[in-house]
């Protein structure tokens, strides 16, 4: 627990938290119905989020010997994220999104403005909190990197059961057990890429994946 409280993980920890809560105004902004003001929103994204950031710096690279960060990406590596990207946007957009634009609209942007601050937040803090602090943390818990895979894949399928419980009218089990397994898969993939490539490998997927909804908007115009 020593490390969260060193110079260097508490000067990352905080650059990422202000960088999170940054590029997640937008989206908070945006938030009509938010029970709070913005700014009281925002302190809270922000110490939360130097907390998240904290567990990744201190001890993904410490239990995994991998870079959190890196620019030194190979070309195939970066093609292999690339394809990744498009085959899941195109799967996403075809097979699932018809059902769930009706299941949850509030989660698809009607303009590009919506899709922008959709995506920011995604990157900024989604990620965040369903993939890279959770696996900081589980790794350095049980320091064993298959078993911290593992239950981040847990952490995330149990995030989308919660959210699922929203849904009116509720997923079909045939629908429920396709999203599952496709969020499994996924998130292998994000996680096998993620020891290779570090965030910013991870980032670019998600953004080719959010990128199929600039597809609908131009088909709304």
């Amino acid at each position: 627990m020593r490390r969260l409280a060193q110079p260097d993980v508490l000067k990352a920890a905080a650059i990422g938290a202000l960088l999170t809560t940054l590029l997640s105004y937008p989206r908070l902004s945006a938030w009509t119905t938010r029970p709070f003001p913005i700014w009281y929103l925002e302190a809270v994204l922000f110490f939360t989020s130097i907390v998240l950031w904290a567990f990744v710096f201190a001890w993904h690279t410490q239990y995994t010997q991998r870079p959190v960060i890196t620019f030194n990406l190979s070309l195939s590596l970066f093609a292999l994220a690339t394809a990744a990207g498009v085959l899941a946007a195109v799967g996403q957009y075809f097979l699932l999104d018809p059902t769930l634009r009706i299941k949850a609209p509030e989660d698809y942007p009607k303009s590009f403005d919506e899709w922008l601050a959709m995506t920011l937040f995604i990157l900024a803090f989604t990620q965040l909190f369903l993939l890279f602090a959770p696996f900081a943390w589980l790794v350095r818990l049980f320091k064993n990197p298959r078993v911290a895979v593992v239950l981040t894949l847990f952490f995330g399928v149990l995030i989308f059961f919660i959210r699922m419980r929203s849904f009116s009218p509720s997923l079909s089990p045939t629908l429920f057990l396709t999203i599952i397994t496709v969020r499994i898969v996924a998130g292998l993939m994000l996680i096998w890429l993620y020891l290779r490539g570090g965030l910013i490998l991870v980032w670019w997927v998600g953004l080719l994946v959010e990128a199929r909804h600039l597809l609908s908007l131009n088909s709304q115009n």
